[in-house]
Parts: structure tokens; C-alpha cells; sequence
């Protein structure tokens, strides 16, 4: 099962109300996961040199200011956002020196994303209602460029926030996953003695690390998701975040299932057409469904697909 969405905007007042447009998106498809959810947003990039840092203390809330304080060691830190058990740090240090610090320092901290411009929040139990992930981390209301989400129904691994997708193991670098991989174990091993590291046993996790060394092998995009196709076995919608954009590739069989669609204000994908509908225009959009093995790309300035 699982829910997928990602949505990107293509004029200054879609960015503006983007976190409404993908809170009901959302929405859509809890049915699909209604075991945790997940978002990242891709909004403002803070200077080059800094990083937005996502983390999650799955022992409950945590003093926040006390964490950023330490952080300074590596340059100045302070709190951007606050949500008891999690929070967006803003930290003028490479987001690998941070991803490093925090794997030293705070080892019970989960690290959910590091970059320029990535957000990322998470929460077991429904999105929707009281206490969900929509109204926990405020999506409504919140402003970006593009993002992605995700609705879990667990098949693989445990059901806790920190086992949520979207995983992410590189800078600005996400990813959430329909389907299930057979060979994550061993990739998850390989990967590991090629110096990427893991936080869970989810087999997502490990296509996002999978990724992550892709590009420090020196691959773009392209040539990553290539691959990816060629040494992932198992069946997979998957959708990617980038720091200026989202792609959405389906493996070879394409029996997850997946709809694209595009107006002149905004990109969107989701597993079912529903959550699409609820954006504006959607009435009046191009809509198709992805062709198998075949990588659909968006980036900012020019909006394109290959």
C-alpha cells in the first residue's frame, strides 16, 4: 500500500500556499498508510555554508535551545522550529560536519535531513486529526518550492516515527518509497562499508543510501536513478527530492501504482489521483501515468522533464 505525494510549484503564489496544497493531498491518502506519515519541504536556503537540520529525539521532547547550544562549538546554532520531540535547526556549518557531530555527540538523536533548504517532519499514527503530522509540525500555512510526502502502511520493519519515511542520507537528498526491496539487507552491508550510515532496518532507507553513494561515486541524477534500477531488486514507485527539485522514476514492472499531472502553476505526483484532485486547476491538468523504468525529473529554473 503506502501513499505518495509530491508537488512542485511553478509560480511565486503556489510556493506561497504549497504546505496547504500538500496537507490536502495528504489527506487523500491516509488510507494508504495510516500507520505514520512524513513530509519534506524544500523552502528558503539558508547561506551557503549553513545547514537546516532536522532532528528527532524518539524519547520524547527535548530542550531544544540546549542542543543548538552545543552545536555552536561548530558555529553559530539556533532554533528555527521547535515540535516537542523534533525540530529544525539552523547551523552555520557544512551539513556533513553537522551529520558527523551529531552521530558523536547526540547518538540517541535521529537525524532526519541536513541542507541547504530541506525541512523534514515525521509522526507515527494517523497525519490527519489531533496530534497528527499535519497539525503537529503546522504544514498549513507553510511556504516552499516543492516537496514530497508519505502515508506508511508497515510490511518491513517496525511502526515508530523514526522508522517513517521520507529518508533521507545525504545533503538536501530524500526519498520515499512504495513497494518493497528483496535485496536491502545485503545492499544495506555493502553500503555500510562504503561509509554510509543507516538509522533504521527500513528497506527505503537503504535506496536513499543507496543514492547518497551514487552521487559521492560521482553520478548526477540521471545516472544515479540509472543505477538504482539496474541493483535494486524488488518493485518500487519511488519519488526523490532534491535541493532544486523532485523526480519520480517507477521500476521496470511498474506495478506500483502512480499518476503525474501539470498545469501552468504546479507538478504534482501521487499514488492515486484523488489527492491530486484536491489542487486547484486540477480539473483542467495534464494527467498521465508514468511510464515504467522511465525517470521524470523537475528542477527549478527551468521547470523540465526528461
Amino acid at each position: 500500500m503506502c501513499g505518495i505525494a509530491g508537488l512542485f510549484a511553478k509560480t511565486p503564489a503556489f510556493e506561497a500556499a504549497l504546505g496547504d496544497h500538500l496537507a490536502g493531498m495528504i489527506d487523500q491518502l491516509v488510507d494508504r498508510g495510516p500507520d505514520s506519515a512524513g513530509v519534506a519541504i524544500y523552502g528558503d536556503p539558508v547561506p551557503e555554508g549553513s545547514a537546516k537540520v532536522s532532528v528527532l529525539d524518539p524519547a520524547g521532547p527535548r530542550d531544544w535551545l540546549a542542543v543548538a547550544d552545543a552545536l555552536s562549538l561548530l558555529g553559530s546554532a539556533e532554533v528555527m522550529r521547535a515540535l516537542g520531540d523534533q525540530a529544525v535547526l539552523v547551523v552555520a556549518a557544512d551539513p556533513e560536519h553537522v551529520r558527523a557531530w551529531l552521530a558523536e555527540h547526540e547518538p540517541g538523536l535521529v537525524l532526519l535531513s541536513a541542507g541547504r533548504s530541506i525541512e523534514t517532519f515525521k509522526r507515527a499514527g494517523l497525519a490527519v486529526g489531533p496530534g497528527g503530522l499535519i497539525d503537529a509540525c503546522g504544514l498549513r500555512g507553510m511556504s516552499g518550492g516543492h516537496a514530497i510526502a508519505h502515508t506508511r502502511m508497515a510490511t518491513e520493519s517496525r511502526v515508530t516515527t523514526e522508522h517513517s519515511h521520507p529518508f533521507s542520507t545525504g545533503p538536501d537528498l530524500c526519498l520515499v518509497h512504495n513497494g518493497s526491496l528483496s535485496n536491502h539487507n545485503r545492499l544495506r552491508r555493502t553500503l555500510r562499508q562504503r561509509g554510509v550510515s543507516f538509522a533504521t532496518d527500513n528497506d527505503s532507507e537503504v535506496a536513499a543510501g543507496y543514492l547518497t553513494w551514487r552521487f559521492r561515486e560521482g553520478d548526477d541524477l540521471d545516472a544515479a536513478l540509472a543505477a538504482a534500477e539496474r541493483d535494486l531488486d524488488g518493485f518500487f514507485t519511488f519519488a526523490i527530492g532534491t535541493h532544486d527539485g523532485f523526480a519520480v522514476v517507477r521500476d521496470p514492472i511498474g506495478c506500483k501504482p502512480a499518476v503525474l499531472a501539470e498545469t501552468d502553476d504546479w507538478v504534482a505526483m501521487a499514488s492515486e489521483f484523488r489527492a491530486i484532485a484536491t489542487l486547484p486547476g486540477a480539473e483542467h491538468a495534464e494527467i498521465w501515468e508514468p511510464e515504467p523504468g522511465r525517470i521524470y525529473r523537475w528542477f527549478r529554473e527551468p521547470a523540465i522533464v526528461l
